[in-house]
């Protein structure tokens, strides 16, 4: 009977854990629609390499793996957090059209001995939100399950690895500020490099994208805005 009741319980949670990755992408594919996704990449030029590689399914596909993005508060927090997520993407990759930085550099921190470079490889921007740093790379692929210090460019040929890569440096450095406004998100993501002045007309950019889709979701924007 004891075993019959373990089984039980442990039948009924993986029931309650599929339930919870069901709810939580048809309630962020309600808003990221075909719709609104594909306004956004058929802004890019026809030639650019990221409108044959980013996809909605991608992204859907890679969202199982972050059950708590866009669905932890109210239903206008979890749309803020949406539209903050696709206003940065949109920024980041030229409305999906770049897949790889532009100014492509080594960017090996050789302090972060936990996550040593391989001197044969560059962890420049690749993906959604251009995933930089070694120490970036190795932990996205410890967390992912691919290995990310020595084949960085995974990120730039897996759409779905490539999604799972901007959510878990979402999740991991921005999902918990995103409650302090918008500006927020732009400090946790490049604050060193546009924030405090740096680069206003960027993070002007970055403001514009993201209350331009709160305007088609119908959401306030709110406060803090820039950083």
């Amino acid at each position: 009977m004891a075993n019959f009741k373990v089984a039980v319980v442990t039948i009924l949670g993986l029931l309650a854990f599929v339930a919870q990755i069901a709810t939580t992408q048809n309630s962020v594919a309600d808003i990221v629609t075909a719709d609104f996704f594909n306004q956004i990449i058929n802004q890019a030029a026809a030639d650019c390499v990221g409108k044959s590689f980013y996809t909605r399914q991608a992204f859907l596909d890679a969202l199982a793996s972050y059950t708590d993005f866009a669905t932890t508060g109210s239903v206008d927090d979890n749309k803020r957090e949406i539209v903050a997520f696709f206003a940065h993407v949109t920024h980041e990759t030229g409305h999906f059209c770049y897949i790889e930085e532009i100014n492509k550099d080594t960017y090996c921190d050789g302090s972060r001995t936990d996550y040593p470079c391989n001197p044969a490889k560059q962890y420049y921007g690749r993906g959604p939100l251009q995933l930089t740093w070694n120490y970036n790379y190795g932990a996205a692929g410890n967390a992912i399950g691919f290995d990310g210090l020595n084949s960085p460019e995974t990120v730039a040929s897996d759409p779905m690895i490539a999604f799972k890569t901007s959510l878990w440096f979402w999740m991991n450095n921005v999902h918990s500020v995103i409650s302090q406004g918008f500006g927020a998100t732009t400090r946790a993501i490049n604050g060193a490099v546009e924030c405090d002045g740096k680069s206003p007309d960027t993070v002007r950019a970055r403001v514009n994208y993201y209350t331009d889709y709160c305007t088609q979701f119908n959401v306030a924007p709110g406060d803090n805005l820039y950083c």
